[in-house]
């Protein structure tokens, strides 16, 4: 069986992954959730003309010079406007925030005025519109400010806040279920014996998951067997999970069950096995709305996968405008061999040069099994199938793994 390009696997698996259905929440349920449609504003901002400093609110034309002396008729504050209008010769006591009365035009700032019982002399001549925020300097009614498919920042927030939206139309969580299998894994903290290792790959594909703002469903960790693997599939059903990401058991071997256990359950297999390293025994497939990867035992590989494949998924459920991973370019640390039909992702750590220039430096050793490789890596360094040798400060492409 050939194995499928990397490009025509994540077009499989992105195939009909079209938003999930949106959902009202409140502003502060609302961080780093993706719009489900165009927020506009509710109200202008700001809604009048306001002062941008404490000071005096004056007729322009009284105050063109430093000899004016004008009178002091009353106060404006934030949320108390000033009712009457003023008239020649006369200003206005306002602080910030505070709405321009009826017949002002500028503002002499506090430390330009001196106070001489109620008046003021001035020690800077008033410019038409200094200090003053215009109706609408922010935004105004109807105005778009917030986009569909638009992840909200901490400042989004905000934004939406002072349009005057209570709540805002977000896609739903993607549901990410997550079992584990092997007899061999034990959980962090216990004692291992002889045979048996402490499993891992959960803990990082889950945080990638939630980064992207997927809801987790933890199924643990399954036997081999198939009645084991098959039970954990069935409650990644029932939960209602979107996707369910599997995690070992995808090779070849007589305990590899995972791809066994999937068909027995009717799962539609779209792929198994890809033309990449790490990660060849990546499998995709179906089970009615929920879709399914089988990711490789080796922590590597199975991360890799997760970075290259589970979060582009999780972004078009999501609703995201921007799903595909930013590739960038780079020089090269040292020097590569030519590359096999495999398409491969070099861990790599990024150094920046004084002017500015990008060099990776791929590790030398690249075992889908090293950890501490992968932890210490900044980027994948991406090497197509069939590349030619490379040399040193040579031009690459690269992906950022997330910090």
């Amino acid at each position: 069986m050939a194995l499928m390009p990397v490009a025509d696997a994540l077009s499989a698996i992105l195939a009909g992954a079209d938003p999930l259905p949106e959902e009202m929440v409140a502003l502060d349920d609302a961080y780093h959730r993706i719009l489900a449609r165009d927020v506009a504003a509710r109200r202008t901002q700001p809604p009048q003309p306001m002062s941008a400093m404490d000071g005096y609110a004056v007729r322009a034309a009284d105050a063109a010079d430093v000899s004016a002396r004008l009178k002091v008729i009353g106060e404006v504050a934030a949320g108390r406007p000033f009712e009457r209008k003023v008239g020649k010769g006369e200003a206005v006591r306002i602080f910030t925030g505070g709405v321009i009365p009826d017949g002002a035009d500028a503002v002499i700032i506090q430390e330009d005025t001196g106070v001489d019982g109620d008046h003021i002399t001035i020690t800077e001549a008033a410019v038409p519109g200094r200090h003053i925020r215009a109706a609408g300097v922010d935004f105004r009614e109807g105005d778009v400010l917030l986009k569909r498919g638009r992840r909200l920042t901490d400042r989004d927030l905000s934004l939406a806040a002072g349009m005057n939206c209570p709540e805002l139309a977000v896609h739903r969580r993607p549901k990410v279920a997550m079992l584990a299998t092997g007899d061999e894994l034990v959980m962090p903290g216990a004692i291992p014996s002889p045979g048996q290792i402490v499993y891992s790959n959960g803990y990082s594909l889950r945080a990638l998951a939630r980064a992207e703002g997927a809801e987790i469903i933890d199924l643990g960790i399954a036997a081999d067997t198939v009645a084991a693997t098959t039970e954990g599939i069935r409650r990644a059903r029932k939960a209602d999970a979107d996707i369910l990401i599997t995690l070992g058991g995808a090779s070849v071997g007589d305990h590899d069950l995972v791809k066994r256990s999937l068909e027995a359950e009717g799962v539609g297999m779209a792929f198994w096995r890809i033309a990449m390293r790490p990660g060849k025994p990546m499998m995709h497939g179906r089970l009615e709305a929920m879709r399914v990867i089988g990711l490789p035992g080796n922590p590597v590989s199975s991360y890799v996968c997760g970075f290259l494949f589970l979060v582009p998924l999780i972004r078009a459920l999501s609703g995201r405008d921007t799903i595909h991973h930013r590739r960038e370019s780079a020089l090269l640390g040292r020097d590569l061999a030519a590359n096999d039909q495999r398409e491969d992702y070099l861990r790599a750590s990024l150094e920046a040069r004084n002017d500015g220039t990008l060099v990776a430096v791929p590790v030398n050793h690249q075992d889908s099994s090293l950890s501490g490789n992968l932890a210490a890596a900044r980027a994948l360094v991406i090497r197509p199938p069939f590349a030619p040798a490379a040399a040193k400060g040579s031009r690459c492409e690269l992906l950022r793994l997330p910090e």
